[in-house]
């Protein structure tokens, strides 16, 4: 796959960005931002999220530089190295956003969240959420999408409402926790996204979860693109 939107980046921007099959791990970060537009980013963080990326972030409107981008993945990276140590309930992963920048995804399983179809936070989730609330305190540049996830037990429509009420409990609670409401998007997904087999009880299980999206949002891109972010 790295291979393959690397050829497919190279294709896009050969006449801004020669020699990309020998580009380092830190160029193909910052790649995105030596001369495309964002509607090319958007492009490739669709890709790379499987036809997702572009529900991640929102759209600056122009081109982000290549030492922004790389300023932006620093951060992120260091984040999400603290979420890591500090969620033992969630999965921590890079991902891509709508602007070609590096931003970071937190799943957490719903069983982790919510008790079976009910939509109130459990003690457990609290403690976990926060947990994530006081590692982003530092980062307030940037934004957060919440998205719930069902598997396909029920009908879309009840399916829908849940995962809705899932993802809107989160961001009240996050939002109770201090994180400012204007940053926060919360969506349900329903059963439309799985991750793995809806015929297993395992597969099940995974399927039932929320994903808290973390991407720069204007001021941040701002800050690197002036050399002013820490």
């Amino acid at each position: 796959m790295k291979k393959t939107l690397l050829i497919l980046m190279c294709a896009l921007m050969v006449v801004v960005v020669p020699g990309c099959d020998s580009m380092s791990k830190t160029g193909k970060g910052a790649l995105l931002g030596t001369g495309a537009g964002a509607a090319v980013g958007a492009g490739i963080g669709a890709i790379i999220g499987k036809g997702k990326g572009a529900a991640i972030g929102a759209a600056i409107g122009g081109a982000v530089g290549a030492g922004a981008g790389t300023l932006i993945g620093r951060k992120m990276d260091k984040k999400a190295e603290e979420l890591k140590a500090a969620l033992e309930n969630a999965d921590i992963e890079k991902v891509t956003d709508v602007n070609g920048l590096e931003a970071i995804k937190v799943t957490f399983e719903s069983g982790i969240l919510f008790p079976t179809n009910g939509t109130t936070l459990s003690d457990v989730s609290k403690t976990q959420l926060s947990k994530f609330a006081s590692k982003m305190k530092d980062m307030e540049e940037t934004d957060i999408t919440i998205f719930g996830h069902t598997d396909n037990t029920g009908t879309a429509a009840v399916n829908e409402r849940i995962s809705k009420q899932r993802a809107d409990a989160v961001q009240s609670y996050l939002k109770s926790l201090g994180i400012a409401e204007s940053r926060m998007t919360a969506d349900g997904k329903s059963f439309n996204e799985p991750i793995a087999d809806n015929s297993t009880k395992e597969g099940k299980a995974k399927n039932r979860r929320v994903e808290i999206f973390i991407s720069a949002n204007a001021q941040m891109i701002k800050a690197a693109e002036e050399g002013k972010l820490n």
